[in-house]
């Protein structure tokens, strides 16, 4: 029997198909480019990363210096002798204004997921008379702007007896959570209906379901809701300002605004002051990290 000449780099087959084989040395230079591209890619991203942490990096150098240290040219980085003491100094004068803003971002976020998770479940699952006409009116009053409301926003509160209360930093955000309606929507649309009617064969009420079944589903767009809830309120200084009037109910921000002010020429302090304003920030981040890149990156996937 007669067998065609094998060439290199070719696998004969049945009926005269051959399949090419790459060369040994093609494959290795294909994988060096591909560890070089990798290579050349984290790179890029550790150089970005410096670069905006920088900016976090001088501000805590500087809460540890000394004033003279601070104002010192050239400037130094790092403190020669670091200063823990102005944390503690720092904190002892803002400790109110930090449990003020700590416990206002706390119920804005409990009161916010539970009524936006609930409105949401109600937009996406029940079956009601102009649905998705509602739905879409609350989609539009996100594009009103604040400001155009604010002065019948105040004589509303004036009247109610709220100036000077933390009322008007945590009702008015709890109880329009348009956003956050719109995202959980979206998670609670990309649920699959069968595991609702299957609680609904076992007997479980519309609340059950929503409490005990589809919630827990959901965990990624509340976690995205919830973080963005907390900078919203932890970062907040215009409602203060306007709303509250004693020194002792302020917040964080209005307090590090007066801060600069009182110590303006004591930047260690101030830094110390914005060190602490954004450790929360970060550890909230931190433990929510993977339901909320989860969250971001699933939202809109079903309509």
């Amino acid at each position: 029997m007669d067998s065609a000449p094998v060439r290199q780099g070719h696998i004969p087959l049945p009926g005269n198909q051959t399949i090419i084989e790459e060369p040994a040395t093609s494959v290795r230079r294909r994988k060096m480019l591909t560890i070089l591209g990798w290579i050349l890619r984290y790179a890029a991203m550790s150089v970005l990363a410096l670069a905006f942490a920088l900016p976090l990096l001088w501000m805590v150098g500087t809460s540890l210096k000394l004033e003279s240290e601070v104002l010192a040219i050239p400037p130094t980085f790092l403190p020669d002798d670091p200063q823990w003491h102005n944390y503690r100094e720092t904190f002892n004068t803002i400790r109110e204004f930090v449990w003020n803003s700590a416990y206002l971002a706390v119920l804005n976020v409990v009161l916010l997921l539970f009524f936006a998770s609930a409105a949401a479940y109600g937009f996406a699952r029940l079956d009601f008379f102009a649905r998705d006409l509602a739905f879409s009116l609350l989609l539009a009053t996100a594009m009103i702007p604040g400001i155009v409301y604010l002065i019948p926003q105040y004589i509303l509160f004036r009247d109610f007896g709220w100036i000077d209360t933390h009322y008007p930093l945590w009702v008015p955000r709890v109880l329009t959570p348009v956003i956050g309606t719109f995202l959980i929507r979206q998670f609670f649309k990309s649920i699959p209906i069968d595991l609702e009617d299957a609680a609904k064969l076992d007997g479980a009420s519309t609340f059950e379901i929503y409490w005990r079944i589809m919630l827990p589903q959901v965990k990624p767009g509340l976690a995205a809701v919830g973080v963005f809830t907390f900078l919203d309120s932890w970062n907040d200084l215009f409602g203060p300002l306007i709303f509250v009037n004693s020194i002792e109910k302020q917040t964080l921000p209005v307090a590090l605004a007066l801060y600069q002010g009182e110590f303006f020429t004591q930047t260690s302090l101030l830094m110390a002051a914005a060190t602490i304003t954004i450790v929360p920030v970060i550890v909230i981040f931190l433990l929510s990290q993977k339901y909320f890149i989860q969250g971001i990156a699933l939202t809109g996937l079903k309509g």
